[in-house]
Parts: C-alpha cells; structure tokens; sequence
C-alpha cells in the first residue's frame, strides 16, 4: 500500500467546531468515499462531470493519490469534509497560482449532509487558511448557474459574482454556464 508519506505530504486538519473538520485524504477514506460518490452519484452527476469515471474503490485511490501530488507540489490540496464522524463530502484548491497569489476553491457534500451549513462553514475556514496561511490575495468559486445551493455558498460568505462564462463546462450531454465569485482579501478582512 502507498501511503501519503511516499509522496511527503503531511496530514492537515483545519478544526470548524465541535461537529466538523476537514482532513487531507489518506488511502484508508477511499472505500468511504467512494461509498459516499456511489450513493449520491445521481445527485452528484447533475452538476460534477467526474462522476461517471468514477465507477471503483480504485478509481477513488487515484483521485486521492492525485491530491497528494497536488499537495507535495505546493498546488493546493483537498480535504475529506467530516460531520459527526462521518465523511459528508470534500472540498479542496483547484490549483493555485503562485504568480497572481490566486486560487479557486472546489467543493461538494453529499445530499443528506445539506441544508445544515457544513459547506459555508468548511469554505470559511478554507477562504481564511488560503489567506491568512498561505497569504493569498484572491479566492475564487465557480458554480453552475442552476445549482443554487452551490451559488448560496459564495453569497452567503459575502463573495461577488464577478462574471459569468457560457458554456464553460460539459456535463455528459450539455453544456452548463459558470458564475464566478470572487473575493479578495481586503474585502473579506472588512467582513470579518
């Protein structure tokens, strides 16, 4: 078994409260994960277009084993999101880019786990590590115009809509609009 070690990436846990944290994948969240995708893969499949490539527990190793790469190469990293002891989605950096101190934030929870706050709470803390650990200057969140609980994330936290880009992603027989939130630093010090 290749562990996250092999690749040196520690282990990061960013503690929300009493209920929740997010940790780094290791190898031993893939089966739940994978059970959690499976479960939700109708659901999930509406607006994420790697669901239908991820048909095994093995497909869900690769997935983990790439975000350590991502981690070990200063690009970002993704964590499991768990509520009361259950894995309940992820969340994670798209790559982040160094030059312009930007990066964007990706995210998703599984249908039971919604409607109780845990993702705008999971990208707080990932919007407040991004800029008070890693001193990034811009966060970025792109969500499918028609999933409004996506878009209530960013809104919720105060980001602005800053364009949208038509047809920007294929979702297995269409194309889906994105809107683009962004937030900078200096806006989300005034907030907080």
């Amino acid at each position: 078994m290749i562990s996250r070690r092999d690749w040196n990436v520690p282990e990061l846990r960013i503690d929300i409260d009493s209920d929740t944290y997010l940790r780094t994948l290791a190898e031993r969240d893939a089966l739940p994960l994978f059970a959690l995708t499976d479960q939700n893969r109708l659901y999930l499949r509406k607006w994420l277009p790697w669901v239908d490539a991820t048909q095994s527990v093995e497909d869900t190793v690769a997935f983990i084993q790439s975000t350590w790469t991502q981690h070990a190469n200063n690009e970002g990293f993704s964590c499991g999101v768990w509520y009361k002891h259950q894995l309940a989605g992820t969340i994670g950096y798209h790559s982040v880019n160094w030059s312009d101190r930007r990066v964007e934030i990706g995210y998703w929870l599984a249908a039971p786990f919604q409607g109780q706050g845990i993702m705008t709470r999971a990208c707080r803390a990932m919007v407040e590590y991004a800029f008070d650990t890693l001193q990034l200057r811009k966060i970025e969140i792109r969500c499918a115009v028609g999933n409004h609980r996506s878009c209530a994330i960013p809104q919720r936290l105060g980001f602005k809509p800053e364009r949208l880009i038509r047809q920007a992603e294929w979702l297995y027989d269409h194309f889906v609009d994105l809107t683009v939130y962004g937030m900078l630093v200096h806006e989300w010090r005034q907030l907080v």
